[in-house]
């Protein structure tokens, strides 16, 4: 069973108009490649040959106009999700309603941008039989149609950063998700990915019901990951970046080696969070990985496996 291999994000990437149109790509694999300015996509598609090709055009003429759309409301979308409301795109609305039960906290709608964008395409195989099973990878935020008996197995990278692997696979771990749960996302976030992180986790992957609310989790839960110590290194993002909407808030840079007392306390933290994310009925699971340790929160037979690789 292939692998949907999951990256990392936190904050979504600033959009912008690109100076080129969407293009696509078939794989040698049958898969989809589909791009468009910072939009990058990989898509997975399985079924009946003729639906499957009906599917991805349907998939693409969705796609060629998700970017304008995005751009067309960002202002609003790089506001904090209260000021936000008034945005109208489906995609915007989908980023909104994921990071609406965060809002206690800072949180733009972009911070589920990835998510809600597979969520987008996915939506579009809804309703037909002819298509078993599909995926949509956006960075590593992944969105799942599955039909009765399909499943998928999504690999899980616990330290992006690490050129080292404990499998020839070059994952820590993985989840198997089927369709007789409600999962249907799955998002990682932390501080080594290409987004701003607030905390220090290496990642926190998610499972939930949509790739916008694992996206909003899994950022949520990876700035929880956090404890002071002189190893830590943090800047305004906005040195890092031209209009980001972190603004000046400190953002992770680098994370020396801490001592086991203070990793535990930052995981006991992220763990915290999650759970109350978990009780709320936001998220179904989460793993959090920091240093070779890790916390798993949620249902035990969809993470369990995720901890065969992990050094405890």
């Amino acid at each position: 069973m292939p692998y949907a291999q999951t990256a990392q994000r936190t904050f979504g990437p600033f959009l912008s108009p690109s100076g080129m149109g969407a293009i696509r790509a078939r794989l040698p694999d049958g898969r989809w490649h589909f791009q468009h300015g910072p939009i990058d996509l990989i898509i997975g598609i399985d079924g009946d040959a003729t639906a499957v090709e009906v599917a991805g055009m349907r998939l693409w003429k969705r796609f060629q106009t998700v970017l304008t759309e995005l751009v067309g409301e960002l202002k609003l979308l790089r506001s904090p999700v209260q000021e936000a409301d008034g945005a109208t795109g489906r995609v915007a609305r989908r980023m909104i309603n994921a990071c609406w039960p965060h809002r206690s906290q800072f949180i733009t709608p972009m911070a589920a941008v990835a998510g809600a964008v597979a969520d987008e395409l996915i939506d579009e195989l809804r309703g037909t039989s002819a298509i078993r099973r599909a995926f949509v990878n956006n960075g590593g935020d992944i969105a799942l149609h599955l039909l009765e008996g399909q499943r998928y197995r999504v690999g899980l990278v616990s330290n992006p950063g690490e050129t080292r692997r404990r499998t020839t696979s070059g994952l820590d771990g993985d989840f198997e998700i089927s369709a007789d749960t409600s999962v249907r996302g799955v998002a990682t976030s932390g501080w080594r990915g290409r987004s701003f992180s607030l905390g220090i986790a290496d990642s926190v992957t998610v499972l939930a019901r949509t790739a916008a609310e694992a996206d909003a989790s899994a950022t949520m839960i990876a700035n929880a990951v956090n404890v002071d110590d002189l190893a830590i290194m943090r800047e305004p993002a906005s040195h890092l970046k031209d209009n980001t909407d972190l603004g000046d808030r400190l953002v992770t840079v680098e994370v020396g080696p801490l001592s086991q007392a203070k990793a535990e306390q930052a995981l006991d933290a992220g763990r915290s969070h999650a759970l109350h994310l978990l009780t709320a009925g936001i998220i179904t699971g989460a793993v959090i990985c920091l240093q070779g340790r890790v916390r798993v929160v949620g249902d035990e037979s969809l993470t369990r496996s995720a901890l065969v690789y992990v050094e405890v």
